[in-house]
């Protein structure tokens, strides 16, 4: 099970690099978006601040890296680079699935970042729905101390296990599981898609049971159902797929809706999410932290000093965006009257 787990994750990384990767005929929803410019917006630009915080612990920025892989070779060296990366920067670090962890030591290196990362917070990943396959609350624990996690997100994705050879698609009665989970953790525990959107019923059903934060990580970046379709040898699931090339949520809808019901909530906005000008957006339209995956992997598959170089473009286009608009820290872009719907 490892190897085949293993070989999965090997190609996840190759595929995602392609843009045939990207769903279509979706966008993440933000050019529908814009910001009135403000000419004289009366603050110095080296006094803006983009500092954050996470669950009490402070940060320099309110950026995220998101779920995005390990438990392969390849990922080893990309989860480094990441790791590096995200503590000079100061951003959050978000592993991949964990789940092969359990299954086999050999990948388990990939994951412990620790060493590289000392100050940095670390959010675990499982999917949900393997608490339908047997992952057990004391397995899960044995995750966030093999990673030094400082939270654990489980990740939802019904359609990518659908169309994924021998996907688990048992998705019944895991609200229950999920909130025994959250209640037996000594760590906040959150839950997110894969890119296909968490809508705000669906969110408040989440808060209710005791989220500690949802990661909408809606359409507009990687679809997941695009990516098992390059994989598939199953002529049935390859054709089908190509229905859901348009298929989800995007982000910016995700996100007008999940902040209209939980304004005290952290909320991680994920999902195609490119630049800084797309982060603003999600800060304005009510996110706490914006995430970035597939638009980074590129760099962290060369080198840490890449990352940072990219990182360090972001970081100033959002600064850049809160001077335009007369916003000298998070909380009074969040609260901003410059962003309008077209």
């Amino acid at each position: 099970m490892s190897d085949k787990i293993h070989k999965r994750k090997s190609e996840h990384i190759a595929l995602s690099l392609k843009e045939e990767a990207l769903g279509e005929g979706i966008t993440n929803g933000f050019d529908l978006y814009r910001f009135q410019h403000n000419a004289l917006p009366e603050i110095d630009f080296e006094a803006i601040d983009i500092s954050s915080t996470f669950f009490d612990q402070h940060l320099r920025t309110p950026f995220l890296i998101s779920s995005m892989t390990g438990g392969a070779e390849m990922a080893e060296k990309i989860n480094r680079n990441l790791a590096i990366a995200a503590e000079q920067q100061g951003w959050v670090f978000a592993l991949g699935s964990t789940r092969v962890m359990l299954e086999s030591e050999k990948f388990r290196q990939s994951f412990q970042v620790r060493e590289y990362a000392p100050n940095t917070p670390i959010i675990a990943n499982l999917g949900a729905v393997q608490l339908n396959y047997g992952v057990t609350v004391d397995q899960v624990k044995q995750i966030v101390e093999w990673t030094d996690a400082n939270a654990l997100v489980l990740h939802l994705n019904t359609i990518q296990e659908v169309i994924q050879s021998g996907g688990d698609t048992n998705f019944s009665n895991l609200l229950p599981k999920i909130e025994n989970l959250i209640q037996s953790l000594a760590v906040p525990v959150g839950v997110k898609e894969v890119g296909f959107g968490i809508d705000g019923k669906t969110a408040k059903r989440l808060i209710d049971i005791g989220a500690s934060f949802i990661d909408v990580a809606g359409a507009g970046g990687t679809s997941w159902s695009q990516v098992e379709k390059l994989r598939s040898k199953e002529k049935f699931k390859k054709q089908a797929a190509e229905a859901f090339a348009s298929w989800g949520n995007s982000t910016a809808v995700c996100l007008e809706e999940v902040s209209g019901i939980m304004p005290e909530k952290n909320i991680i906005a994920s999902g195609g999410i490119r630049n800084g000008l797309h982060a603003a957006k999600a800060i304005a339209l009510g996110a706490d932290y914006v995430g970035f995956a597939r638009s980074i992997l590129k760099e962290a598959v060369d080198s840490a000093e890449n990352v940072i170089e990219w990182m360090q473009v972001r970081e100033l286009e959002l600064k850049m965006v809160m001077f335009g608009v007369g916003a000298v820290n998070l909380t009074a872009l969040q609260s901003t009257d410059r962003l309008y719907k077209r």
